[in-house]
């Protein structure tokens, strides 16, 4: 044989993927749990989940198809009454009507959409833009397919989003462009508009649009409402979950809307890589269609309106005011610059001595986010409020940067 030995081959690849950062937030996850274990007061805002249980409809049809024992495999794209339900969803949220089943594709989870995405979609080597700040997943799994991300750096004068523009000066035509609207860990919005702008673009340069929905629901009036691509453009894939809005994190049940041209790859792959999203789940979330759970849900995004306001209020009084708009989602993105160039650091030293947890920066921004953090407001409004007490007594009159930095001296 000739070229590069297979062992060589293989090799290069476990580099490759050995190299993809983590998600540095899981490991600030279990030294929470264990600050609560041996302290028993840990505030968790670092966690990107609700607190709230799934709708009683959906809690209700899982115990039915439990019972029914209905839950053998089900088709790699999903049972087919999920996937009419959900178009039903389309029609009922964005009045699209060209919405059908067999555009579904039921996923395991919204990160496995992604997955099932990006193999169907992307090539070793394929350019892939993305916004920074932005969900590391995306950068991660990407970078270990051998594909080159290109993050734009978006801030506040885009409203935390990439635009056309920015797309007309890169160098070259991307293979793909990825968007999140609500997005995380920003909570900005996309404009409708500008939405639309950016969908045909892509259709216009041959680019993958990718739209990450997977907060629709959890928005709070101040910014546009969010739109969905698929109204756009049918040459678009939409990402999106029955984790947030729905709180479902632990159900791992998810949903892609694919073009038709992709679906053959996206079944293949689907049924070799899990045979089949849950189908617990997936019998579960037939009960998150109706108005009670619509009404359910509802009244969780209720709850974290006033949890952010909390963080809003709260925040600049103790001297965090450089804060993302946080229109959609269940985040507040602080800059705290002044504080520390490190907010790992920062955050194992705030755990340490406060008992309160929260994201760092560099998961979302490897560049410019080690001068920021995540504060998740999913959880209890009681725990904001004891977080921004603990804050408020730990933050001032310290010199936080000196402290913080001579960890690494």
């Amino acid at each position: 044989m000739h070229g590069v030995p297979y062992y060589e081959t293989r090799l290069n690849a476990s580099a490759l993927r050995a190299q993809v950062p983590p998600f540095h937030v899981m490991k600030v996850w279990a030294a929470a749990a264990e600050r609560g274990r041996t302290h028993g007061d840990v505030v968790n805002l670092s966690a990107g989940q609700p607190s709230t249980p799934a709708p009683a409809d959906v809690r209700a049809a899982g115990i039915r198809a439990i019972d029914r024992q209905v839950l053998g495999y089900s088709d790699p794209l999903g049972v087919r009454e999920l996937r009419e339900a959900i178009a039903g969803h389309h029609r009922r949220r964005y009045g699209d009507d060209t919405v059908t089943a067999d555009d579904v594709v039921v996923t395991t989870g919204g990160s496995g959409g992604f997955l099932l995405s990006f193999l169907a979609t992307f090539d070793a080597g394929d350019t892939v833009v993305l916004a920074r700040p932005g969900y590391p997943c995306y950068r991660n799994v990407l970078s270990s397919l051998g594909c080159r991300v290109v993050e734009l750096p978006c801030g506040p004068e885009t409203g935390f989003q990439p635009t056309v523009a920015m797309l007309e000066e890169l160098d070259e035509v991307p293979a793909g462009l990825i968007v999140a609207s609500p997005a995380n860990p920003t909570g900005s919005v996309i404009e409708p508009a500008e939405l639309a702008a950016l969908a045909q673009w892509c259709d216009e340069h041959g680019t993958q649009f990718v739209s990450d929905e997977i907060y629709h629901g959890i928005e709070y009036g101040y910014g546009p409402p969010s739109a969905s691509a698929w109204s756009t453009s049918h040459e678009a894939i939409v990402v999106n979950s029955f984790s947030k809005y729905w709180s479902m994190t632990g159900w791992r049940l998810g949903w892609l809307l694919v073009p038709e041209r992709l679906r053959r790859a996206v079944e293949v792959i689907s049924g070799n890589f899990t045979i089949c999203p849950p189908v617990p789940a997936q019998r579960a979330a037939l009960g998150a269609f109706t108005d009670s759970s619509y009404a359910e849900a509802d009244a969780h995004v209720a709850r974290y309106a006033v949890n952010r306001k909390l963080l809003l209020d709260g925040l600049p009084s103790i001297g965090l005011t450089r804060l993302a708009p946080a229109d959609g989602a269940f985040y507040v993105y602080a800059d705290i610059a002044h504080l520390t160039g490190d907010t790992l650091a920062f955050g194992r030293r705030l755990l340490a001595e406060t008992g309160v947890a929260v994201a760092p920066g560099i998961d979302f921004d490897p560049v410019d986010g080690h001068s920021w953090i995540r504060l998740s407001f999913a959880g209890a409004t009681e725990d904001i409020r004891e977080a921004l007490d603990r804050l408020g007594r730990h933050l001032p009159g310290r010199d936080h940067r000196i402290a913080i930095q001579g960890e690494h001296r």
